[in-house]
């Protein structure tokens, strides 16, 4: 289902229009221009939700992670290596 396209009107500066004009083609640059609002409005909602999240991370919650994270992918690598090869020996 196709989303219904709307008209908008923006003022740009002048150089950018300009590069715009000279390096995306005529009939492509509203694709193009919607393109980059979605990325920048996506890279937008995401810095809101990391600043909301801030504080919730707490490491007394997280004593698993005391060592460090390489720590912690090691010993959970190493588990499930040795289940992985348990698994296969029985077969």
């Amino acid at each position: 289902m196709a989303t219904a396209l709307k008209q908008a009107n923006f003022q740009l500066p002048g150089e950018l229009l300009d590069e715009l004009r000279a390096t995306v083609g005529k009939r492509e640059q509203s694709k193009f221009v919607s393109d980059a609002l979605m990325r920048e409005l996506q890279r937008l909602r995401q810095l809101k939700a990391v600043d909301a999240s801030f504080g919730g991370w707490q490491n007394g919650k997280h004593p698993e992670l005391t060592a460090g994270v390489d720590s912690f992918m090691c010993n959970i690598r190493k588990s499930s290596r040795g289940k992985r090869s348990d698994e296969s020996a029985s077969r």
